[in-house]
C-alpha cells in the first residue's frame, strides 16, 4: 500500500512539473529574420538608416543596439504588414529630426518610403505615449519609429493577434518576460530592454510571416532539450525539430515552430551563430553551350522564336567600372547586390509585384558580366570626336532644364508612351523585360513588352533598298550569316538619340542562338560625329515560354507622371513669380 501510494505520488509531481509554466527557462529575444533579394544592400540600408552595426560574421545581419537582424535572399509572398509580426520598433531622441533626415533621403537608391497620416504629416504626437511614424524598407517591412526616452534603439517586436491577451499569456508561458503595459497604453511583455507588444488585428485572423518579408522572430533559450520537451508536453508542435541545420556555422541547435496567429519563431541554443544561407538557390546558372545545332524553321531559317527576357541581365552596365579594370566576372552575391541596386535606383517606390527581377519571380541567377561593351577592350566607351560636346551642349538647351516644359511636347518620348528608341528598348530595366519574336519566310517580327514597340524587320534581299523616310526607330535591313540574324539599322530621325548619336546612328545588332534557352544580342553603334570610331556591347537574353508572358502596357491609361510634371512645372514658375516680384 505504501508503495502504491509513492507512485502515485511521484506520477503526480511528473505531471505537475510537465504543466508548469516553460517561462522557468531563461529565453531571450535573438534575431529577426527578414527576407531581401541582396543581403548586402539590406546590411547597408539597415547601418545606414537605423543606426544597425554590420557583422563581420555573419555577414549577412547586422546589431541593432542588441538584437540580430539577419537577411536572407529568398523569396518572399509580400510584405510584413497584415502579417502576425506587423512591424518591428526603433526609438530615436529625436524622431522629428530622424523623420526630416528620412523625408530628404528620398526613395531612390538606397532610400525611404515614408507612411504618411491621413493629414500629410510624416508622425504624430500620441497623448500619453510618444511621437510615432512609419517607413519602409526598401523590401516591405514595416518599421515604426517612436521616441522613448527610457529606451532607446532597438525598442519592441508588434504582433497583430484576434485574441491578444491569450497570445500574451502563451509567450508569457513558453519564454517568460515580464508582464507589463508600455506606458500604460499598449499591453505587452518585457524581455530585458525590449518589448513585445501585441494588438488586436480587427480582421479576423492575421496573415502567416513565413515566407513575408519579416519571416519569422528568433528567441534563445539556455537549454534547449529540456525548454523543447516541456513545449511538446503542453502539446506545442514543431516545425523543424531541434536539429544543427546542414549549413549551420556552430554545433548549436535550432527548431522552428508556429506560434499563436501563424507566426512563426526559431527558437535556438547558447552558441547559435547562424547558417551560410538558410535556403539554398534554386535558381539555374546561364551558360552557352560550345556546340550547338541550332533547330530550324519549316522554310529552313534558324530558329529564334519564343519568349525571351533580358530580366538576368538586368544590372549590367554598358560601361566597365573604373575600379574594375583587373575584375574578369562578379561573384554571384556581387552581382545580386549590382541588381537590387539598379532595381532601387529606378522604381523603390513601386511594390514588389512590379519588378520582374524581384528574387522568386525568375529561374535565373543574376549574371555576373562586369559590363555590357566588349569593345574596346577595356569596356569603356572611346574617346568623343572633335565637336561632340557641343552637339550634346545643344540637346541639352533644346530640352531645357528640369521644370520647364510648357506642354506634352516638351517630354521625352517615354514619357510621351511614344518609344524609348534603339538600341535603348533592347536593354534591360527593372520591369517589361520580355522579348517576343516572330518568323516567317522572309521577315522577322520582334516586339518588347515596354511599350509594346513591335519591329518588323525585312530578311528578302529586294527589301534592302529601303523607303528613304527618316523614322523613329529607323529603317532596318535584315539577313542571315550562317545562324546569326543581322540588321543594319540607319535613317532615323534623331528624335530619341542614344548618348547624343541621332541622325547619323547606324546601328548593327546580331541576334545568335548559342543555346535551347540563350539568346546572344550584339550590338556596334558607329558615328562619327559622336565617338571616334565604332563600338560593340553584347548581353544574353534566356528563353521562357512557360512563366513569362507579354501582358497588355496600359501607358497613356495610367500615366500620371504626364499631368504631375507639368502641374510640379507650373507651380514652379508661380514660385518663381512670387521671388521676382
Amino acid at each position: 500500500m505504501l508503495f502504491k501510494k509513492l507512485a502515485q505520488a511521484l506520477i503526480a509531481l511528473v505531471v505537475a512539473a510537465a504543466w508548469l509554466p516553460i517561462a522557468a527557462f531563461s529565453a531571450e529575444y535573438h534575431h529577426i529574420h527578414i527576407a531581401a533579394p541582396s543581403p548586402i544592400e539590406a546590411v547597408r540600408w539597415y547601418a545606414d538608416r537605423l543606426d544597425c552595426v554590420p557583422l563581420a560574421a555573419p555577414s549577412n545581419s547586422v546589431n541593432c543596439q542588441g538584437v540580430e537582424v539577419i537577411f536572407a535572399a529568398q523569396p518572399v509572398l509580400g510584405g510584413s504588414q497584415g502579417t502576425g509580426v506587423n512591424h518591428i520598433g526603433f526609438s530615436f531622441p529625436d524622431l522629428e529630426a530622424k523623420m526630416a533626415e528620412l523625408e530628404r533621403a528620398g526613395v531612390g537608391g538606397r532610400g525611404v518610403r515614408l507612411q504618411r497620416f491621413e493629414d500629410g504629416s510624416t508622425l504624430r504626437d500620441v497623448p500619453g505615449l510618444f511621437k510615432v511614424g512609419f517607413i519602409f524598407d526598401p523590401w516591405g517591412t514595416l518599421i515604426e519609429l517612436v521616441e522613448d526616452p527610457d529606451r532607446l534603439g532597438f525598442h519592441h517586436v508588434h504582433m497583430s493577434s484576434a485574441d491578444p491577451e491569450s497570445t500574451l499569456d502563451w509567450y508569457e508561458d513558453l519564454f517568460g518576460g515580464e508582464r507589463a503595459s508600455l506606458k500604460g497604453q499598449i499591453d505587452g511583455l518585457r524581455f530585458g530592454n525590449y518589448w513585445l507588444l501585441v494588438a488586436e488585428h480587427s480582421e479576423g485572423a492575421p496573415a502567416p510571416t513565413a515566407r513575408r518579408t519579416l519571416d519569422h522572430v528568433g528567441f534563445i533559450v539556455d537549454d534547449l532539450d529540456a525548454f523543447a520537451n516541456a513545449m511538446r508536453a503542453q502539446g506545442v508542435t514543431f516545425e523543424q525539430a531541434p536539429t544543427v541545420p546542414a549549413n549551420a556555422r556552430s554545433d548549436a541547435r535550432r527548431a522552428f515552430l508556429i506560434a499563436p496567429d501563424r507566426v512563426r519563431l526559431a527558437v535556438v541554443e547558447s552558441g547559435w551563430s547562424g547558417v551560410v544561407a538558410d535556403v539554398e538557390s534554386n535558381l539555374e546558372t546561364l551558360e552557352p553551350l560550345e556546340a550547338y545545332n541550332v533547330p530550324q524553321t519549316p522554310w529552313g531559317e534558324p530558329d529564334l522564336q519564343g519568349m525571351w527576357t533580358g530580366d538576368a541581365a538586368h544590372g549590367i552596365p554598358l560601361e566597365r567600372p573604373v575600379d574594375t579594370a583587373e575584375i574578369a566576372e562578379l561573384s554571384p552575391e556581387e552581382a545580386a547586390a549590382r541588381r537590387e541596386r539598379g532595381t532601387l535606383a529606378s522604381i523603390w517606390g513601386y511594390e514588389r509585384e512590379w519588378r520582374d527581377t524581384t528574387l522568386g519571380y525568375s529561374k535565373w541567377d543574376p549574371l555576373t558580366q562586369v559590363a555590357m561593351i566588349i569593345d574596346p577592350p577595356d569596356g569603356r566607351l572611346p574617346p568623343m570626336a572633335p565637336g561632340a560636346q557641343e552637339i550634346l551642349a545643344a540637346a541639352r538647351a533644346e530640352r531645357g532644364p528640369p521644370g520647364s516644359q510648357a506642354g506634352p511636347e516638351d517630354m521625352s518620348s517615354w514619357v510621351r508612351c511614344i518609344t524609348q528608341g534603339l538600341p535603348s528598348m533592347m536593354t534591360p530595366g527593372v520591369y517589361n523585360n520580355g522579348l517576343q519574336i516572330v518568323q516567317g519566310p522572309g521577315f522577322v517580327a520582334i516586339q518588347k513588352e515596354m511599350i509594346h514597340e513591335t519591329r518588323v524587320i525585312s530578311t528578302d534581299a529586294r527589301a534592302r533598298a529601303g523607303s528613304g523616310i527618316a523614322q523613329w526607330l529607323g529603317e532596318p535591313r535584315g539577313w542571315w550569316e550562317g545562324d546569326t540574324l543581322v540588321v543594319e539599322t540607319t535613317n532615323f530621325n534623331g528624335r530619341v538619340p542614344y548618348r547624343g548619336s541621332g541622325v547619323n546612328m547606324k546601328l548593327t545588332e546580331r541576334f545568335t542562338r548559342v543555346g535551347p534557352e540563350m539568346l546572344e544580342y550584339m550590338f556596334t553603334i558607329e558615328d562619327p560625329t559622336i565617338w571616334t570610331q565604332p563600338w560593340t556591347a553584347a548581353f544574353p537574353f534566356v528563353k521562357d515560354d512557360e512563366l513569362y508572358e507579354i501582358v497588355e502596357y496600359a501607358c497613356h491609361e495610367g500615366n500620371y507622371a504626364m499631368p504631375n510634371i507639368l502641374n510640379g512645372a507650373r507651380a514652379a514658375e508661380r514660385e518663381a513669380e512670387q521671388v521676382a516680384n
